[in-house]
Order: structure tokens, then sequence, then C-alpha cells
């Protein structure tokens, strides 16, 4: 599955932003999809996953109440809703494909070319 994610920019603090994730190839809805992001000099941290019928997500504590992840499976597209964004959101964001939702990356099979979001206090 091909993956390509869009929607990063330039935000304020407090801020609103909304990623998307689009799907080609293999059937989208076989696949539980995850987003992860990366700031400059740290490593890839998960941040939301949901599972292939959208039943289920997982988020991480960082962005809990903040970040909401949702899918169109009609669409082959899995979105990534930003709210109340601080500086620490920065980072380049990529969407993955997965067998199960899971937080963890290595269990990620496919990614996304990311998306970079930056925040500005």
């Amino acid at each position: 599955v091909q993956l390509q994610a869009s929607g990063g920019g330039l935000v304020q603090a407090g801020g609103s932003l909304r990623l998307s994730c689009a799907a080609s190839g293999r059937t989208f809805s076989s696949y539980a999809m995850g987003w992860f992001r990366q700031a400059p000099g740290k490593e890839r941290e998960f941040v939301v996953a949901i599972t292939r019928s959208g039943g289920s997500t997982y988020t991480a504590d960082s962005v809990k109440g903040r970040f909401t992840i949702s899918r169109d499976n009609a669409k082959n597209t899995v979105y990534l809703q930003m709210n109340s964004l601080k500086p620490e959101d920065t980072g380049v964001y990529y969407c993955a494909a997965a067998v199960g939702a899971t937080p963890h990356i290595s269990q990620y099979d496919y990614w996304g070319q990311g998306t970079l979001v930056t925040v500005s206090s």
C-alpha cells in the first residue's frame, strides 16, 4: 500500500491543523493506521492509531485530549485532527499502516513520506 501524507504547515500555538493520509494500492480497510512524529534530533514516536474498522483508537498521553484520529475507508484516507497545538508538537508527521493497531513502530509495514508541522510560540 502506498501512503501520501499532507496538511502540514506553520501554525501558532493554540491553533489547529488537520493532516490527511491517502492510501492507494492494496485494500485500505485491511490495515490499521497510525500516525507518528519525529522532532528534530529526536527519535520517531507514536502519536495515535486506529483499528481497521475505525472502532477503536489508541492515543499517546502527550496528545490525549488534543489529537483525534479518524478514517474514511470509502475514501481510503486517515485523518489526524490536531487542536490546541503546542510548540513541542513540532515535527515531521508520518502515517503508517500495520496489520493491527499498535503503538509499536516496528509493527508498521508501510510508511508515508511525512509532512512537516511547525508550531510557533
